[in-house]
């Protein structure tokens, strides 16, 4: 039996990677949920991670960014979630699909439809069962992320986090059946119960070992 696909999304200091890690809790270390990201989680993903938000590297253009992350989740997919999912397995993913659509749509202005043949053609036609976008005011992202060395797309600013946090809730209320929206905002562990919840409420139980 097939097993199923979250994606959690959101702009760059949303909290989604610490929230991936409590959603998926001991199911991880009991081998019943795989968790991954995008871009990066394999040899060549890490490759191109680097010439994607490297800043001290010459400058990608639109179109040759979504190419890139294109790729990286067409090796994603082939190396790690499409085996989980034909394994049975869950699979919990920080980032997917979503992000190419509301980075590189919305927040770089390329066109939608084009990305989307672009995103079923990498992915093989493989889509989240549900999309989990934890949503923060572009201020508290901003807020999260202070101190730390920004990479290329979260060194484009306010503007262009707008631009994607306004893309993301756009893609959540054009398809409530394969999104929700979580209020991102408060302690970790109180977003946390809000995600699990909802989870819980569209793909029934996690497997053995989550929260």
């Amino acid at each position: 039996m097939r097993g199923r696909l979250i994606a959690i999304e959101g702009i760059d200091g949303s909290g989604k990677t610490s929230q991936v890690q409590l959603l998926a809790g001991g199911a991880e270390r009991a081998g019943t949920i795989t968790v991954t990201s995008e871009p990066g989680a394999t040899v060549l993903g890490a490759e191109l991670r680097g010439l994607l938000l490297n800043r001290e590297l010459p400058p990608v253009t639109e179109r040759s960014e979504a190419l890139l992350m294109a790729a990286d989740r067409a090796q994603h997919v082939a190396e790690v979630v499409a085996p989980a999912l034909e394994a049975g397995r869950w699979v919990v993913t920080d980032r997917f699909s979503g992000s190419t659509l509301a980075y590189q749509g919305y927040g770089r202005g390329l066109d939608l439809d084009d990305l989307r043949l672009l995103v079923d053609w990498a992915t093989g036609g493989i889509t989240p069962d549900l999309n989990v976008l934890v949503d923060v005011p572009v201020a508290v992202g901003r807020g999260r992320r202070a101190g730390g060395r920004e990479d290329r797309l979260e060194g484009l600013g306010d503007e262009f986090q707008e631009r994607v946090r306004s893309g993301y809730l756009a893609l959540a209320a054009a398809d409530p059946k394969h999104w929700v929206v979580i209020d991102g905002v408060g302690e970790r562990e109180a977003v946390a119960t809000r995600l699990s919840t909802a989870v819980v409420a569209r793909l029934g139980a996690l497997p053995a070992g989550a929260p």
